[in-house]
């Protein structure tokens, strides 16, 4: 395994933290580990998976990477705002992980769900991505 992983989370985090259309509605509660009471709306870096991308000459990595938008809105309307405003900013993105070159970003997956307390809804977020290391 190599730090692919950690240096395309790091360029995912500058970027969504940079963005001020995301911030409007998340503050800088972009999290890796949410603090135990944070207010809400909030997003979290969830599972992630780190696989081997070789060919006969080249190393390179796949990643699928999740992303949790956790809202109290009162509905889904937020949570899949948000959840929008993420896949416009990194599906495709053009970003730069520190000793790798990002060969692609795809959005793959959301889902929605309302979660057993009956006012917290969660969107999950898959993102798929393939690395190498940069020459």
């Amino acid at each position: 395994m190599s730090s692919a992983s950690w240096a395309l989370q790091q360029a995912i985090f500058a970027t969504l933290s940079a963005d001020m259309t995301l911030s409007a509605s998340i503050g800088r509660r972009l999290y890796d580990a949410p603090p135990r009471k944070s207010d809400f709306p909030y997003v979290v870096f969830c599972e992630d998976d780190e696989a081997a991308w070789n060919t006969a000459g080249d190393c390179g990595s796949e990643h699928n990477v999740a992303l949790h938008v956790w809202s109290r809105a009162g509905g889904r309307k937020e949570c899949k705002e948000i959840a929008a405003s993420i896949c416009a900013l990194l599906d495709d993105a053009a970003l730069t992980p520190a000793g790798h070159r990002l060969i692609s970003l795809q959005f793959v997956k959301a889902t929605f769900e309302r979660i057993a307390d009956g006012k917290t809804f969660r969107a999950r977020l898959i993102f798929r991505a393939v690395t190498e290391p940069s020459a």
